[in-house]
């Protein structure tokens, strides 16, 4: 039997509160966890007439990076090239599209004490 990454655990319960904080926002969630062959985007949703493209990072309190701060150049490259899959594949290249990050800090007991979404964190 095969015993379950905590990691997962922490990592569903931020995309989770993610959801609802989008939602709260008045986002329309399309997709989670949408995968292609390059890997895979947390979220997809649109915020009014944008399709946005939500990277969901995640730490523990007193961690000395922010979760923004770990999306390292490459990464950032990964999700440019499967957000431009997604729009070749959905028919939707002419719409307006950004990539927004969603920092969550978990507590020592794994639960959610703080959330950011930070809307155009970074460009194509």
């Amino acid at each position: 039997m095969k015993l379950a990454d905590p990691r997962q655990g922490k990592g569903k319960r931020a995309e989770d509160a993610a959801v609802r904080a989008l939602k709260a926002r008045g986002y329309r969630i399309l997709h989670r966890n949408y995968r292609e062959r390059l890997g895979e985007l947390d979220i997809i949703a649109e915020d009014r007439e944008a399709l946005v493209f939500v990277e969901v990072r995640s730490k523990s309190e007193g961690g000395p990076l922010r979760p923004i701060e770990t999306i390292v150049p490459s990464k950032r490259r990964r999700l440019i090239a499967l957000a431009q899959l997604y729009l070749a594949k959905h028919n939707t290249a002419e719409r307006a599209c950004r990539f927004d990050v969603v920092e969550v800090t978990l507590n020592s007991e794994g639960k959610v004490s703080s959330l950011e979404v930070l809307a155009d964190a970074f460009r194509a």
